[in-house]
């Protein structure tokens, strides 16, 4: 059941909000900047991340790719290698190919209409809202799972957020409270939702709408949002093998249809005929976004330069060391087994 009375008046929330906002916003270095490039790249940055654990990443990305041209004209390894570290690599493929877009049917002109901003690659209904309303004045609400969490508990509503028209309810619902500075407004929710409405243990008592929250005044915060799908987790087995001769190993680039794109990696098989150099296997477990990974490593030590040589060049695989792997993009658990190798 919906508990929201749709016709009653509720600006003075969003009002109340950006009051709040006023006097408690984070010092964060996007906020001091109507940069449509750098918010863009602030919110993808941080769909998957959290600020403290991604704003060195945002700062140093934004150092060597100031803005869009200088993105466009980077290589796409180039631009994974500064997203090291940041996970969900299909994001950095995305934005260097947003930028392309943007010079070459922008003219480098960053889109400042809703629906041409959604045209970019990569570009959600969110980071378009977000972007619009901050840099461009749109009359967007930024909807995400803060939104869903504040608004489903500031007015106890059970809507299902699992349900497929969760995106464009709460949108509505958010019109019930958008003050007319709505980049403020998203900003503030994000703020909010994270720093005191937070899914577990939230701070009600610090709560700018803790007088106006009818979860809050019955007592039924943690019933809220109602989520009722929850998508599978898939358990995956992967298989490696870590050839190397003479302090230099074999990698291969991944391609673009599966996790990990565009990611280097081991060789994932050898003949028969290797398997006598193997030294070992280590097994390591790694958790994804609704997959649980258990990856087979195999040591294989290759004595012979012959075997070495006709091996990579039969398979096509490319050689590194450790210190010129350093300049590429590993998922974390094979970057994790190169660094304890060769502090081994």
């Amino acid at each position: 059941m919906e508990t929201v009375n749709k016709k009653s008046d509720f600006l003075h929330l969003g009002n109340i909000l950006l009051k709040w906002y006023s006097e408690n916003s984070r010092d964060l270095p996007f906020r001091q900047t109507k940069d449509p490039y750098k918010i863009w790249i602030c919110e993808i940055v941080f769909q998957q991340t959290r600020i403290n654990q991604g704003l060195n990443h945002y700062n140093n990305f934004i150092k060597r790719f100031p803005d869009v041209k200088t993105l466009a004209d980077a290589t796409e390894d180039e631009v994974l290698l500064y997203w090291k570290g940041l996970g969900y690599y299909s994001r950095a493929i995305n934005i260097h190919k947003a930028a392309r877009q943007i010079m070459n049917d922008y003219g480098g002109i960053f889109p400042s209409e809703y629906d041409e901003i959604l045209k970019l690659k990569g570009v959600g209904k969110y980071t378009a809202a977000a972007v619009v309303s901050i840099c461009f004045n749109g009359k967007i609400p930024a909807v995400d799972g803060n939104f869903y969490r504040v608004l489903s508990r500031v007015f106890a509503d059970d809507f299902d957020i699992s349900n497929s028209r969760a995106f464009t309810y709460f949108s509505e619902l958010a019109q019930l409270v958008l003050p007319d500075n709505v980049g403020d407004f998203n900003q503030a929710m994000m703020d909010l939702g994270s720093e005191i409405c937070k899914p577990k243990k939230p701070l009600c008592e610090e709560c700018p709408f803790n007088e106006y929250c009818l979860a809050f005044s019955l007592n039924r915060i943690t019933e809220f949002p109602v989520k009722t799908k929850k998508i599978k987790t898939e358990d995956l087995h992967l298989t490696y093998y870590f050839v190397h001769h003479n302090n230099q190993f074999l990698i291969q680039q991944r391609k673009d249809d599966f996790i990990w794109k565009k990611l280097f990696e081991f060789p994932a098989s050898i003949p028969e005929a290797l398997e006598e150099f193997n030294k070992g296997e280590k097994t390591v477990h790694h958790k994804l976004t609704h997959k649980n990974l258990t990856i087979s490593i195999s040591d294989i030590e290759i004595d012979s330069p012959e075997i070495w040589e006709n091996f990579q060049k039969q398979e096509g695989y490319l050689v590194t060391d450790f210190k010129k792997s350093q300049e590429k993009s590993f998922p974390k658990p094979l970057e994790n087994y190169i660094q304890n190798t060769l502090n081994d």
